[in-house]
């Protein structure tokens, strides 16, 4: 039997990434591993309720964007308010695809990564 624990990002940027997670989905820092030499730093973010995490890596010697590929894949997030969620995700700029058949919607964060956006 295994147990999920996290899903990776690297990031570019880690200070606009970890505001960007904390105010768009109330994300904050659990613990943080820094390289000493200042090679990488690992922070991984939780929400307070679930024992998975949302693991960023920033590596100092990749200074330039990420290739996501195509783009086709995500992590999804469950929001308690999902109207509230999506007037702040406007108010941020960060919606990027909504669906309203399926009733979701998509935001993307600082480096292209897509997290969908549902409600209960």
């Amino acid at each position: 039997m295994a147990k999920y624990l996290h899903t990776n990002f690297n990031v570019c940027n880690l200070e606009k990434s970890l505001a960007f997670y904390e105010k768009a989905l109330g994300l904050r820092e659990v613990r943080r591993v820094e390289e000493p030499n200042g090679a990488f730093v690992i922070v991984f973010l939780g929400d307070g309720s679930t024992d998975s995490l949302l693991e960023l890596t920033w590596l100092r010697d990749h200074p330039q964007p990420y290739d996501l590929g195509e783009g086709e894949f995500h992590i999804a997030y469950r929001v308690e308010d999902k109207k509230k969620a999506h007037s702040l995700h406007e108010e941020m700029g960060c919606i990027c695809f909504e669906n309203k058949e399926m009733d979701l919607y998509f935001i993307e964060d600082p480096d292209g990564y897509w997290i969908e956006i549902l409600d209960r």
